[in-house]
């Protein structure tokens, strides 16, 4: 149950708030009235598209099919996760190129020290400041960096005069400068700097409450009607700790700051099932079982000066007989935006203007609530449809303004959805009976007519000069049974520990010898030998390398599930044979391990700790996954004309768009036309 300090543990330091890019708006003449439209549809799936197409509930889909278009299923990358195969998509290149391997990485030099999220880092820059006191006024701001290497297909289009609207492109944070108008997607932090952080406020914590990652409980006990707590922001770098500002850490003197913090008060009605948020002049009423609008947020840096504008959106769980108040992880405030989410600024202004709020956060959905029980099906149904909205407004108007070039436009519910419901149409799943016996009626049935829908509003703006693609960037499978793979290390001698009996105990490899240890597995799919002259700790000789992998690789596919007698591992992939680039051997994991369907690393893998047992059952409601074999989850493709590539791949749609618009595909990228 450790999947949000995935999410968290290399949260992006955002006390410096003094981070501003220059527009970089500028004249973008038309290309006569060429359209492309790529509507990107996270997880969409070819087995389940195809199952309800035959169903008869995929009209818009059928009707596209079979109007002189085509359905293929496409190759997705090894492995198949968002962030490897979008930073794909993107660049028309394969991960050895991109750099991006999984949702998170490790610096060797200072491993297990260094751990960060994938696709985008914080830079802090040479020290210097002005100490006034408590106060610190840094000279310079720390810089946010994508880290996705290589140049998006986009630019070679904008390049050539014709306007691209990039709207929430995952694995695009902070946006790619250039004249492409963007909003960043997936990797887009909370204003915590994580994937997404939610706070629960309830006079009866649950059981769990401890174990909860990518959320806080706060116990707070209403008296005479009224509770009372905080909203709690990052770090204020501005400002140091008044109890205590210095500390020392390895020897370093370093700063403790203040956090930031907004209170706020709920009166609760005496007799009716209703409240009254009071928070910052603001007066939000609510009944139970409802959500508020955004409610807007303004953390103080700088009395007077500086601000943290943010947004929130609160849900009355339960007035009595317990008090449950959620409050969403809170996100940037696409009117006041603290990091880089658009580019230019003016597309950003022109969205609000005409959008409102909405949310930011990368990864909205917070299928965290409902892992840890502060949501049942419904509840996060519920949130997650709002999010929905926010993007079905969005892509209406996109539709409405779009009159030449190039647009694509994203969609993650679907994605998400099906990690929550999987078990809803898995009968092998642990916690299937109990799903089908819920309120909730066919979730994912639903949410692929949703997605329907949004072909037929593309259809409705379809016209001879118009290139229509629909597109995935992976399918779908059960996740029922996970696979320990630091515990399989450590058994078969691979890896060890320090203290042998706190094998249960540890944490982010902390017990672990890495004088004796050869390899290890962190993040999802990712096993890294420890290799001598690369990682910190390395022993593993280089002549070693190749057999040890070799090794390594035969032994895997070889483990068998005492339960089920199946083999797990259908392809521990060699990242030097399936790999070409300057990332193969540095950033890459030496071997990619590709499951079989129904089977995933667990979480406890994913971050360095060592179960008794091998295997175990996924009993999380996160149910659905996709970060197995490439070959057992290919991604769709559907466009309005015929597919005339065989086997056509995520990183050929770049190449497809270019020669679409008659631009030049460049030498260095590694798909074809499709068409």
């Amino acid at each position: 149950m450790k999947r949000a300090k995935l999410f968290s543990i290399a949260g992006f330091l955002i006390g410096l708030i003094i981070f501003c890019l220059p527009s970089l708006a500028g004249d973008q003449k038309t290309a006569k009235n060429k359209k492309v439209i790529v509507l990107g549809i996270d997880g969409m799936d070819p087995i389940l598209l195809k199952k309800f197409l035959d169903e008869g509930k995929m009209p818009n889909f059928q009707r596209l099919i079979s109007s002189g278009g085509d359905f293929k299923q496409m190759q997705t990358t090894i492995p198949a996760q968002s962030p490897v195969a979008w930073a794909s998509f993107i660049t028309s290149q394969n991960p050895g190129q991109t750099g991006i391997f999984d949702f998170i990485h490790r610096g060797p030099e200072k491993f297990p020290a260094d751990l960060y999220l994938s696709t985008s880092r914080t830079y802090e820059p040479e020290r210097g400041e002005l100490r006034l006191g408590k106060w610190v006024v840094p000279f310079k701001a720390s810089e946010i960096k994508n880290l996705v290497s290589g140049k998006p297909f986009w630019d070679y289009i904008t390049e050539a005069g014709i306007p691209a609207f990039i709207y929430r492109a995952p694995s695009n944070f902070p946006p790619f400068p250039g004249r492409a108008k963007e909003i960043s997607g997936m990797g887009t932090p909370d204003i915590l700097g994580t994937y997404g952080t939610f706070s629960f406020y309830t006079d009866n914590p649950p059981e769990n409450a401890k174990e909860v990652t990518g959320g806080e409980v706060y116990p707070t006990f209403p008296k005479n009607g009224i509770a009372e707590n905080f909203l709690y922001g990052p770090k204020n770098t501005f400002r140091l700790d008044a109890e205590k500002p210095f500390e020392e850490v390895d020897g370093e003197k370093v700063y403790n700051y203040e956090n930031l913090k907004i209170p706020f008060k709920v009166y609760i009605d005496p007799e009716n099932p209703v409240a009254k948020i009071m928070i910052q002049d603001q007066e939000i009423f609510l009944k139970q079982s409802e959500w508020s609008d955004w409610v807007e947020l303004k953390f103080v840096l700088i009395p007077r000066v500086k601000y943290l504008h943010a947004i929130v959106k609160f849900y009355l769980k339960e007035v009595r007989p317990d008090f449950k108040l959620y409050a969403s992880p809170i996100n940037l405030d696409p009117k006041h935006p603290a990091l880089p989410i658009f580019n230019p600024e003016d597309y950003g202004e022109d969205i609000v203007n005409n959008l409102g709020l909405f949310y930011t956060q990368g990864m909205a959905e917070d299928t965290k609530a409902l892992t840890y029980g502060i949501f049942n099906d419904q509840e996060y149904w519920t949130q997650s449809q709002m999010v929905t909205a926010d993007w079905f407004r969005a892509y209406r108007w996109h539709l409405d303004n779009f009159k030449s070039g190039f647009l694509f436009f994203y969609f993650s519910t679907l994605d998400l959805g099906q990690h929550m419901f999987w078990r809803y149409i898995d009968p092998k799943n642990p916690k299937h009976n109990e799903a089908v016996n819920s309120r909730l009626n066919a979730p994912i049935e639903k949410l692929y007519q949703q997605m329907d829908q949004a072909l037929g509003m593309a259809l409705e703006k379809l016209n001879k000069d118009t290139t229509l693609i629909v597109m995935s960037d992976h399918g779908f499978a059960g996740f029922n049974r996970s696979f320990n793979l630091n515990s399989w290390l450590l058994d078969n001698d691979y890896a060890y520990l320090l203290d042998p009996e706190k094998r249960e105990k540890t944490e982010y490899f902390e017990n672990t010898d890495w004088g004796r240890t050869r390899a290890y597995g962190l993040g999802i799919n990712g096993l890294y030998l420890n290799l001598e002259g690369r990682e910190a700790t390395g022993i593993v000789k280089p002549e070693q390398e190749t057999w040890l992998l070799q090794e390594l690789k035969k032994k895997l596919e070889a483990v068998v599930d005492p339960r089920t007698g199946e083999h797990p591992i259908k392809n521990a992939y060699i990242s030097k044979e399936v790999f070409k680039g300057k990332f193969v051997g540095t950033v890459s994991p030496d071997i990619i391990i590709g499951f079989r369907r129904g089977y995933r690393a667990s979480w406890e893998t994913t971050l360095g700790e060592y179960p008794s047992d091998w295997f175990t059952d996924n009993t999380d409601a996160w149910s659905g996954d996709h970060c197995i074999d490439p070959t057992e989850v290919p991604a769709i493709l559907v466009t309005n004309k015929k597919i005339k590539k065989d086997e056509p791949a995520i990183w050929d749609l770049g190449p497809t768009v270019l020669n679409e618009f008659g631009v030049k595909v460049p030498d260095q990228m590694e798909g074809k036309p499709i068409f």
